[in-house]
């Protein structure tokens, strides 16, 4: 919602907004751009304002104070993916990148790219990459670069956001199933997956993760052309691939291989498999619009990254502290043998907080166990939704722990975060890798960790 009332401002439009509580990086987002904001919400702060038209978020319930007083003066309203239709769209080629994993971090790469063979796309992102600073941008260029999340628009908006973003490029990804308290069954989730690719027009074109399960699922319904990628070879029925993989701390090296084009060697410095998998996405859809392929490698070359995913923290004694948004098993166990990779015979310990609702909920428990036999020792933190999941719904930490340690993990379940931490700085040896894990704040662990071992060994 902030990025998107900035880009509003920058587009000339007078924008105000109030939110319950307002805070860095939001309220200097905000501030700097010179966006006016009510901390508390009142039905008088329409008043203040005096609007033409009111952005709902998908946080806010139909019982909303200010969203009943919205209804009650007849004002117009919309939900965010409506309003960036609207407003950002409109005879646009909309870049969008959707999928269960992998979103924030291939819209990146796609921003970046883009920008860097200088085309100026316009962009909506739900991280930061670090080469742009800011995950806006309403652009001249012809693209308009969309991360497409699948869930709810608006209370008055049911379905997912992807399906109002008129998609003539698709980037899919993955389609595991999440968001079980929006989604009851992974068939429910395919169907919007289906939606969203029978929106891609005859001269558009998807560009489908070939290793990714059940992806053939979705693509039946295309009527646009379809480009698998992946790691593999032509054998593996992909058109674009990623063969000659090298990894080592500081990069991952492959050639790009294209049907009927030369091999590209890419150098990509960012650790893991998927982000190979992504950034080949980024380069097939980048060669469809025709740039140069050495452009493109070089921009990939220079792509720094995106914070919370895998973002280098900081380092005290040899021990690296790293942040990493990943809260699903498929994407945890997919980082830390990322991680394996790119930093060989490091001791790996993980802090995790199950903090969405799907995160919490125990059908996720053996892909858990199996995603963090990735790791020497793992700390849970407590389920963040725990009121909201029932006995039986509740992920059970303790059976967790329990699996965990039969597989020669160290593995224990917190009480509280500030205990959490105390556990971790008991454990923390000079030489480890540590991560931090969650889809919120997760009460800036990461930095706090930091903080604390840098004074413990002063």
């Amino acid at each position: 919602m902030a990025p998107l009332a900035c880009l509003l401002k920058e587009a000339g439009y007078r924008v105000s907004g109030s939110d319950g509580n307002i805070y860095p990086p939001m309220s200097t987002l905000l501030e700097d751009a010179g966006i006016e904001t009510i901390t508390g919400y009142d039905p008088g702060n329409l008043d203040q304002v005096d609007p033409d038209l009111v952005v709902i978020g998908n946080a806010v319930p139909r019982t909303h104070v200010e969203a009943v007083e919205v209804e009650r003066r007849e004002i117009e309203r919309i939900s965010l993916p409506q309003a960036l239709a609207r407003f950002f769209l409109q005879d646009r080629k909309s870049l969008v990148i959707a999928g269960t994993h992998g979103k924030t971090t291939t819209t990146s790469i796609a921003a970046w790219a883009y920008t860097a063979v200088d085309v100026d796309p316009g962009y909506l992102i739900g991280g930061i990459p670090n080469n742009l600073g800011r995950s806006f941008n309403a652009g001249t260029g012809e693209r308009f670069i969309i991360e497409g999340d699948e869930y709810n628009a608006a209370y008055f908006d049911r379905g997912p956001k992807f399906l109002h973003y008129r998609p003539h490029t698709l980037i899919l990804t993955s389609v595991e199933w999440d968001h079980a308290d929006l989604y009851p069954d992974h068939e429910s989730l395919l169907d919007a997956y289906r939606k969203l690719v029978s929106l891609v027009p005859d001269n558009g074109v998807i560009l489908a993760c070939g290793t990714a399960p059940g992806m053939e699922q979705v693509l039946n319904v295309a009527t646009a052309p379809v480009l698998p990628y992946g790691i593999g070879n032509s054998g593996d029925g992909l058109d674009l691939y990623a063969e000659e993989l090298d990894v080592d701390a500081d990069s991952q090296r492959f050639l790009a291989v294209m049907a009927d084009e030369e091999p590209v060697a890419i150098q990509l410095p960012i650790s893991g498999r998927h982000n190979v998998e992504n950034a080949l996405a980024v380069y097939g859809a980048l060669r469809m619009d025709g740039y140069p392929p050495r452009d493109i490698a070089l921009a990939l070359r220079r792509f720094q990254g995106v914070k919370r995913r895998m973002e280098l923290v900081g380092e005290t004694d040899d021990i690296l502290i790293i942040d990493d948004f990943a809260h699903h098993p498929t994407a945890i166990e997919t980082t830390l043998r990322g991680a394996r990779a790119a930093y060989p015979g490091k001791r790996i310990l993980v802090l995790f907080e199950p903090r969405s609702l799907t995160a919490g909920r125990d059908m996720f428990l053996q892909p858990y166990v199996e995603a963090f036999s990735q790791a020497d020792v793992v700390l849970l933190a407590p389920i963040f939704h725990a009121g909201r999941l029932s006995d039986e719904d509740r992920l059970d930490r303790d059976r967790l722990v329990e699996e965990l340690a039969k597989r020669g993990i160290d593995a224990v379940a917190a009480d509280t975060n500030d205990q959490l931490l105390e556990l971790a700085l008991e454990r923390i040896q000079p030489g480890d890798l540590v991560t931090t894990m969650s889809s919120g704040s997760f009460e800036d662990m990461p930095r706090r960790l930091l903080a604390q071992l840098a004074t413990s060994r002063l």
